[in-house]
């Protein structure tokens, strides 16, 4: 079976193996500080152009989207989220957990606009309840969006625009990210990110990376005792330097967006192979994750061969289905896909 259902399914780039191998009789000291962790956030911080950012590497996402809000909300105050956001849809109430309310909001493929990020911040600034209700402070969005979606750069500085208006921080998700910053005709590079949001990761997991995420803080009210957050929320690696070693070889030489990039645009063959055939599209996404609407007859006849994730049912004949591309994905798996979506 080759699998296009997530693009986690593999384990990493074969330079962080080597490098993990080369290093493996070396001893570090523990928890993230060490050389491998100062040196990946050198690294990382050359691409930002953001020299004075502060940058964690965390285990997981859920770690890091849970420990990123605790770590700048007060107990009284909540975040905004798109209803189809990441933090609502698939992290079993960890925010929640945590004590903070996610107020959600309707979103247009997959995204939220400044329009509606103002609204919420007009009807708590204009409430003569204030004490009754949670004060909205962050803006959570991902990049890309939960449905291979982007944002432009307009949207991302209207964003902004909207945060400060209404004193809120604006925190990206971005386990994708560079599948997003790769995304056919997107027009934001990792440097907009970095001056545009307060908070940010650089995901790994889903990157090329065995695990780990990047967490890269601009702001400098947010940067105070972030450290004792990681650990309290359960995020913090004892062997830190693992997670520096891998995004240290990730972003060297530019190797993060060389094979984000080509995960992109094999995801625009499949792209071109559904359009070719007559396939619609649930939405029109430039990244990696495609879903794409099948007969049940087309379903029934790729799942011979291939693994992909249902999304939902449209009605009684058609379903909705993602189709992933991922770092690891071979030329010869897109090849072969996309003669066996031209024969349906």
């Amino acid at each position: 079976m080759i699998r296009f259902n997530n693009d986690y399914s593999r384990g990493a780039h074969p330079a962080i193996l080597q490098a993990l191998a080369d290093t493996n009789a070396v001893s570090y000291n523990g928890y993230g500080i060490d050389p491998w962790c100062e040196k990946a956030a050198n690294d990382i911080k050359k691409y930002l152009d953001c020299p004075d950012a502060a940058v964690h590497f965390l285990i997981g996402g859920t770690q890091a989207n849970f420990t990123a809000i605790a770590a700048c909300l007060r107990a009284y105050q909540s975040v905004i989220s798109a209803q189809t956001g990441h933090i609502h849809a698939h992290e079993t109430g960890a925010v929640e957990h945590g004590g903070h309310k996610i107020l959600t909001l309707p979103a247009e493929n997959g995204k939220i606009t400044a329009a509606q990020v103002a609204a919420e911040g007009e009807a708590y600034r204009s409430s003569p309840i204030q004490e009754h209700i949670t004060q909205p402070k962050m803006v959570y969005i991902s990049f890309p969006t939960e449905y291979g979606t982007v944002y432009t750069l307009k949207e991302l500085t209207d964003l902004r625009a909207a945060c400060d208006k209404y004193g809120m921080y604006l925190y990206i998700d971005g386990a994708r990210l560079g599948y997003g910053l790769a995304a056919a005709g997107g027009d934001v590079t990792i440097r907009d990110i970095a001056r545009l949001a307060d908070i940010f990761y650089i995901g790994g997991t889903k990157c090329g990376a065995l695990f780990g995420e990047a967490m890269v803080i601009t702001n400098p009210a947010l940067k105070p005792d972030f450290r004792s957050f990681i650990k309290q929320n359960g995020a913090m690696l004892a062997k830190g330097w693992l997670l520096g070693l891998q995004f240290s070889v990730l972003f060297r030489d530019g190797l993060y967006f060389d094979i984000t990039r080509r995960a992109v645009e094999q995801a625009m063959e499949l792209k071109a192979a559904f359009e070719k055939k007559g396939v619609p599209f649930f939405m029109d996404s430039p990244t990696n994750q495609q879903f794409v609407i099948l007969t049940r007859g087309q379903v029934k006849a790729l799942e011979e061969k291939y693994v992909f994730e249902p999304d939902h049912d449209v009605d009684g004949e058609h379903t909705c289905v993602r189709f992933c591309t991922s770092w690891a994905t071979l030329p010869e798996e897109i090849a072969a896909l996309t003669a066996d979506i031209a024969a349906l």
